[in-house]
């Protein structure tokens, strides 16, 4: 009589499909029993800015807010036609606010405030690109009529890939301290497990103990940045 072989296929699939289902379990259990050492450390790479950022406009007060504006937009404009004309790119010049505030008069006691005039705030974030001229920049803005400077800010323009240098001494950090772990335990480092980075904290910390860049105008000190990164890496142990 012929032979029936209908089922083995069905359980060679189930076969498979449990040996799937087994795996990770097996994997998680071996990796539950593995001697690890686990190791946060940081890494800096400092650098000296090339660009700055500097926050500034004009506030224009008028008895109406058209006249304001008008004063405003007026001085606004002279502003950054001279911003273009000293080398500061279109593209480096942007509207950061606007506004239209009304001005009150102070009250004598139990009267109510009456408006007596209107302001025009308009300001501008500027992209210096040419730190050598920034003394000249700030000179220039004031002379065409900024009355209002709201900061200046230092940046490094290639900060991410100078973070890299960062990122390979805090890995060495890492590894140092690892080992020490390791030795003082009776054991040795053996293959990274895992690696991860702490990227909260990407923020460059300012010193301006460094080289100054004194314009002719206005001095600037650009000092230096410290770029840190953070990293958290796991080894096994042999």
């Amino acid at each position: 009589m012929p032979l029936h072989r209908g089922p083995r296929p069905l359980v060679l699939a189930i076969a498979c499909f449990t040996g799937i289902l087994l795996a990770p379990a097996a994997y998680a259990e071996e990796t539950s029993r593995m001697r690890t050492v686990t190791v946060s450390a940081s890494g800096e790479a400092v650098a000296e800015p090339d660009m700055a950022s500097i926050s500034s406009g004009v506030v224009a007060e008028a008895p109406s807010a058209r006249e304001a504006l008008s004063k405003n937009t007026v001085v606004m404009k002279k502003l950054i036609d001279g911003l273009k004309a000293a080398g500061i790119e279109a593209k480096d010049i942007q509207t950061s606010s606007f506004n239209v505030n009304p001005v009150y008069s102070n009250p004598r006691e139990g009267q109510a405030p009456v408006i007596t005039g209107y302001q025009v705030h308009n300001q501008v974030t500027i992209r210096a690109r040419d730190l050598a001229r920034l003394g000249d920049v700030l000179d220039s803005m004031v002379s065409l009529g900024a009355n209002q400077m709201n900061g200046l800010a230092f940046e490094v323009s290639k900060a991410e890939t100078l973070r890299d240098e960062a990122r390979k001494a805090a890995i060495a950090n890492a590894r140092r301290r690892a080992e020490l772990y390791a030795t003082a335990a009776g054991a040795t480092v053996g293959e990274v497990v895992s690696i991860s980075e702490d990227t909260a904290g990407f923020h460059p910390q300012p010193k301006v103990y460094a080289r100054a860049a004194m314009a002719e105008a206005v001095p600037i000190e650009r000092g230096t940045q410290t770029l840190e990164a953070n990293v958290t890496v796991t080894w096994s142990l042999k």
